[in-house]
């Protein structure tokens, strides 16, 4: 096999991209067939169809708990490899399902796999970046990232167009094997030899440990899992509240791609102030910002007769994207900032807890829904006003310290 060569940052920026936005692609590309899957096998209460997304994220925390570990242990690339191939496995199990329960299974296997991608490229990066620059990297990472949540309703739209649900886990499945030729090809091994940990029990027992025990990292990954959580929970209703709410039927796509180019833009804006005002600031202001504004909308939602029409909730949703953009690359660059010298277990703990608690708390939103917007809204409000509790004792801690979790 040829030894890949180093390439330049531009490119290593767009294949972090693109391999953290492969599971992305495969909630988002599934969303316009949520009704049409469960239809086809045979789910009786539309909520049920929601475990499509749920157990998803499921696989995705209980997978990030291993890739990290191998890759510190056996490199980079090897996790990678082994994580991209149980996709493949979950795609073609999704893609012959005669069963819900296949489904979900293959949705399982999906996010186990996947979540190698954001593990290992989050160390990668860690590798080679820290402090601000890292927190511009990832940001500038959030932009391209932000392009398939943008495009990948419409992409399966178009697929159903065309044909059924089944062509969308086709195109899942080759798009992550062209993604694992790349990597192959062109990415360079980003972890010496030297600097491996061995692959045990008490090895990644202590990483955890340590990673837990750290009051910056434990603090902001679970600031960082209540607030993915109220994106989840979006995503969970997105198309009962769009498509079948607000009757905006095949152009639930383009709404729902609107809304994503708000989280690409203020990652650019991020990628700026980070800069300047460090990551610290500008994701307090985000939270306060999204707290207030969501309390606000709740209650101007149960004062409209009927509730709120479409553009008042798409203005609503634009803010709130808004701030998940800055929250999503800052929190993850704080709780993983103090644990450079563990990145991969570090990494993989933290994205484990942060999945599995959005996972829970996006469900939660997710069921809650009663046919108007307002549980979703009530469950920003809640996220925000519980991270910005963490927050506060994070920075408690850290002043008390003498230090700074900038």
């Amino acid at each position: 096999m040829k030894q890949p060569q180093q390439h330049g940052k531009g490119e290593f920026i767009c294949r972090m991209a693109v391999l953290m936005s492969l599971a992305a692609l495969a909630i988002d590309a599934v969303l316009p067939a949520l009704e049409m899957i469960g239809g086809s096998l045979g789910v009786a209460d539309g909520n049920d169809s929601q475990l499509v997304i749920s157990l998803f994220f499921v696989g995705m925390a209980c997978g990030q708990m291993l890739y990290g570990p191998v890759s510190d242990a056996f490199g980079r690339k090897p996790a990678l490899y082994l994580g991209i191939f149980v996709f493949l496995g979950g795609s073609l199990v999704s893609l012959l399902a005669t069963t819900f329960t296949a489904m979900l299974v293959g949705r399982v296997l999906q996010g186990f796999g996947i979540c190698c991608c954001r593990v290992v490229s989050m160390a990668m990066i860690r590798d080679t970046l820290e402090g601000r620059e890292m927190a511009r990297v990832m940001s500038l990472i959030m932009v391209l990232f932000i392009v398939v949540p943008a495009v990948a309703p419409s992409i399966g739209q178009l697929i159903l167009f065309c044909g059924d649900w089944r062509g969308i886990f086709l195109l899942l499945f080759l798009a992550a094997a062209a993604s694992l030729v790349w990597a192959w090809r062109r990415q360079p091994e980003t972890l010496a030899v030297a600097k491996r940990r061995p692959f045990s029990a008490a090895v990644i027992g202590a990483g955890i440990a340590e990673t837990l025990r750290h009051p910056v990292s434990r603090s902001y990954t679970l600031a960082s899992g209540i607030i993915f959580g109220g994106f989840v929970g979006y995503l969970n209703s997105a198309q009962q509240i769009l498509q079948v709410h607000y009757g905006l039927g095949d152009l639930f796509a383009l709404y729902f791609g609107v809304l994503a180019v708000a989280i690409g833009l203020s990652s650019f804006v991020n990628a700026k102030l980070v800069m300047r005002y460090g990551v610290e600031g500008p994701s307090i202001v985000a939270l306060l910002v999204l707290a207030a504004s969501s309390l606000a909308f709740f209650l101007f939602a149960g004062a409209v007769p009927g509730g709120p029409s479409l553009w008042p909730f798409m203005a609503f949703l634009t803010l709130v994207f808004f701030c998940f953009g800055i929250l999503f690359g800052g929190f993850s660059t704080l709780a993983v900032q103090p644990m450079g010298h563990i990145a991969g277990v570090a990494t993989s703990v933290i994205s484990s807890l942060q999945t599995l608690l959005s996972a829970v708390v996006g469900g939660i939103i997710g069921w809650a829904y009663d046919g108007s917007v307002r549980p979703l809204v009530a469950g920003f409000f809640f996220c925000a006003v519980a991270s910005l509790a963490m927050v506060g004792y994070v920075r408690r801690q850290t002043r008390a310290a003498g230090g700074s979790s900038r």
